[in-house]
């Protein structure tokens, strides 16, 4: 049970690569590519935000709750 990443994906869709989009939202690459990969604990409403802003997506096209 946990929550699964999908911003590669939805970035991939975009044509958005990761320095753009770290830049654009205001974080490091190191923790965009630790987001990306679900290394982290939690995640800033506000960095979600950012993100969902740049990608022009929703939350839910990033985040995908599984109970596997």
């Amino acid at each position: 049970m946990g929550i699964i990443v999908n911003l590669d994906v939805v970035m991939a869709q975009r044509k958005v690569r990761s320095k753009d989009l770290a830049q654009a939202v205001g974080i490091t690459e190191a923790n965009l590519s630790l987001l990306k990969r679900g290394k982290v604990k939690g995640v800033r409403f506000e960095t979600l935000a950012a993100i969902c802003h740049h990608l022009a997506c929703q939350p839910g096209d990033i985040l995908e709750f599984s109970e596997d």
